[in-house]
């Protein structure tokens, strides 16, 4: 066992999936690691249990690239192959209903709806709500189902997990006691954690370049935000994202957020096709200056329409650049 001193109940969700006939697993739209990472380990231990299981998101159309070599990766399919009953739900590291996107209709054909997840703002919207929100993943969350449920976490199962893991800890930056001791364990499965971490994090095309110089050319620093903790931000927009993927946008948020002027830090990304449109993240620091001051950017993504955790939260926004960017001014006051 991981530990022995488990924060949450695990037992409906481990019943919940020994009895079920069929499963659907759902990740969240523009999916990341711990989303796929988790529903494809969750999945390989139902296939090995002779269980018929199919794993979707939304939106994008693609996975990215940089997930398309996680273990079970042909048990995705497109949102249409998605049935519309099921005996078993899962959702893994989806903070409401409305992070399933279209496919959040398929709630209502399911048997059982199980929600697994580690955002603090979870709205708890399944039959079984499975929530730590100290757990630094959802990753490490299933790790803690597979051990109450008795089922081996083998190499392709520790793959997919390290994947979440290593991630959202940001290379093991945002850690709780117990995340290094779960990292080890799964490295022992003979897994290569460097080459993981190398597809994940250190592999860019070559536009990528071009369009950080753009991004963080016009990055501002507003010094006075909450009392001076002060806020670091920038705006890609539409025309900076050609033959980019999500992932590359996404990674924006990692390098604005390491000004050492600014203890938030947000990027606000154009939609690519809906005129109006922005996804907006947020970071504060979990140490150093201004952590102290707890600046809770879950409590700001979820007044304005989002969710998240309390150090990296996001939520959806529509109007101009100076609309989005002073609406996000007025919550942090």
């Amino acid at each position: 066992m991981i530990s022995t001193d488990e924060p949450v109940e695990l037992g409906p969700a481990v019943r919940a999936l020994d009895a079920a006939r069929s499963v659907t697993i759902l990740c969240h739209v523009q999916p990341d690691a711990d989303t796929v990472g988790s529903g494809l380990a969750l999945a390989l231990v139902l296939r090995r249990r002779g269980i018929p299981v199919r794993v979707s998101f939304a939106e994008p159309a693609a996975l990215a690239v940089s997930l398309r070599t996680l273990p079970g990766a042909e048990l995705l399919v497109p949102p249409a192959e998605v049935p519309a009953e099921v005996d078993l739900l899962v959702t893994v590291d989806c903070g409401s209903a409305g992070r399933l996107g279209a496919l959040g209709d398929r709630l209502a054909g399911a048997g059982t709806t199980l929600v697994i997840d580690h955002h603090r703002s979870n709205t708890r919207f399944g039959a079984i709500n499975l929530i730590d929100p100290d757990a630094e993943s959802t990753a490490g969350l299933v790790a803690r189902v597979l051990d109450a449920w008795g089922e081996e976490i083998d190499a392709p199962v520790a793959h997919c997990l390290y994947a979440g893991l290593v991630t959202d800890t940001g290379s093991f930056r945002w850690v709780r006691p117990g995340t290094h001791g779960l990292a080890e364990r799964l490295l022992g499965t003979g897994i290569d954690g460097a080459e993981i971490s190398r597809g994940l994090l250190d592999t860019h095309p070559f536009g990528w370049l071009p369009m950080l110089a753009s991004v963080l050319g016009s990055a501002r620093l507003a010094p006075g935000v909450r009392g001076g903790i002060g806020l670091a931000y920038a705006f890609v927009r539409r025309t900076d994202l050609r033959g980019l993927g999500a992932e590359e946008v996404e990674s924006v948020i990692d390098i604005v957020r390491t000004s050492a002027e600014a203890g938030i830090a947000a990027v606000f990304k154009e939609h690519r096709t809906v005129d109006g449109r922005w996804t907006v993240s947020l970071r504060s620091r979990n140490s150093g200056p201004g952590a102290a001051d707890g600046v809770d950017v879950s409590a700001v993504a979820t007044a304005l329409g989002g969710g998240g955790h309390r150090f990296a939260a996001g939520y959806t926004a529509h109007g101009t650049a100076d609309d989005i960017l002073a609406a996000l001014l007025a919550a942090l006051e």
